[in-house]
């Protein structure tokens, strides 16, 4: 099982090492047989037949020089017993020098192998490291125009290019769909909110019309609400953007007067501390970033709850941060509550579902990040940080 937990290179430099060495010790193995066999073959020519046999039991005459019936010193080996002694000797020294050289060739093999695979890889890397910039960002203008060889590294790279470049143009569409009928739609809301209002206001309707007439000014301002709503999405998602010179405690701080009635009516409680976070962004989207954080601050809480709502600096980022008390989430659900449409439990008000994904949207189009963690006993943290203005 260890061999899976290692990446992709150190698998094809362990497979390939692998195989040289198996390769390798059968190749020694060859060479090592075919080695004693080609001695004993010419075993002959070293060795004559003669001296193949095997010694005589008749005493050997006494050579002169020694007296008769005196003792010989012992023969140390006859020709035959030198000649195996000779071939023992070569084909160990054979096998040992091959497994030295084994050993030194395979640890190359693992160094070449190592260096091959990264430069194969190395492109893949591109491709993985563009992937995950645009998974985590907001912009799909990113293109990998990988070159060099036409494998299958560059022939993914461009299913990948073709692939982002016709998500972009799809959600392109739908934003720029999304603005425009967000505002062909509020002309006709307008002309019919006055044409209720008028009436409504000069007392030219009658009593039993009256609260059909207020209930449909009720439900026009949901609607326009809802568009405006959508328009900032939608402008949010545009990344067009003129920076300017912001701070986030002071969007906090406005944000803080325009929830005070609300907040005052539901009975929360909000307490703040707000540092200097300079940034560099949109001043009206970045503040719609406090307003929906704090709004669902208040709208998402218990009676008589409260919430924090801190700005400041950290690791050279600006960061808001709002918590509040509310009913006890699952993390699992936290996720979907950005999405567009999605209302978290026990909400009070007349929230539309938009305001954690239009935080997000206008977030990620500022290069920042936005994270949210339920609290232990009730409630929801959410933290916004942008990159910081020198």
């Amino acid at each position: 099982m260890i061999p899976y937990r290692l990446p992709l290179r150190g698998r094809l430099t362990l497979v390939t090492t692998s195989l040289f060495a198996v390769l390798g010790c059968g190749l020694l193995l060859l060479n090592w047989l075919s080695s004693r066999d080609l001695l004993e073959a010419n075993r002959g020519l070293v060795v004559s037949e003669s001296d193949l046999i095997a010694p005589s039991s008749q005493p050997s005459p006494t050579p002169s020089g020694f007296p008769p019936g005196s003792s010989l010193p012992a023969a140390t080996t006859t020709p035959a017993e030198s000649f195996a002694n000779f071939q023992d000797v070569v084909l160990s020294d054979l096998l040992v020098r091959s497994l030295l050289l084994l050993v030194v060739f395979t640890a190359l093999a693992a160094l070449l192998a190592w260096w091959a695979s990264r430069r194969s890889l190395h492109r893949l890397s591109q491709v993985t490291a563009a992937a995950r910039r645009i998974s985590t960002g907001s912009t799909l203008d990113e293109r990998l125009a990988l070159t060099g060889p036409n494998d299958e590294v560059r022939e993914l790279a461009d299913t990948f290019d073709a692939m982002v470049g016709r998500l972009d143009r799809s959600f392109t569409a739908q934003r720029r769909f999304t603005a425009h009928a967000s505002h062909e739609l509020r002309t006709p809301l307008t002309v019919q909110r006055t044409a209720l209002e008028i009436p409504l206001a000069q007392g030219r309707v009658p009593a039993d019309l009256r609260p059909s007439i207020e209930r449909a000014l009720e439900a026009n301002a949901r609607t326009e609400r809802l568009i405006a709503a959508l328009l900032t999405l939608a402008r949010g998602e545009s990344e067009e953007l003129t920076p300017q010179s912001a701070d986030l405690a002071d969007t906090a701080g406005d944000a803080l007067t325009d929830v005070a009635d609300e907040a005052r009516a539901s009975g929360t409680r909000i307490t703040a501390d707000l540092r200097p976070a300079p940034v560099a962004g949109d001043p009206s989207l970045l503040r719609q970033i406090a307003l929906n954080l704090l709004t669902n601050a208040v709208r998402h809480n218990h009676p008589d709850g409260t919430a924090t709502v801190t700005t400041g600096t950290t690791n050279g980022r600006a960061f808001i941060e709002v918590t509040n008390t509310g009913p006890v989430l699952d993390p699992q659900e936290v996720p979907a509550l950005f999405e567009p449409f999605q209302r978290g439990p026990e909400c009070r008000g007349e929230g539309s579902g938009l305001g954690l994904a239009v935080a997000r949207a206008i977030t990620l189009t500022h290069q920042g990040q936005v994270t949210a963690h339920p609290r232990p006993d009730g409630g929801l943290t959410v933290r916004v940080e942008l990159p910081r203005r020198d």
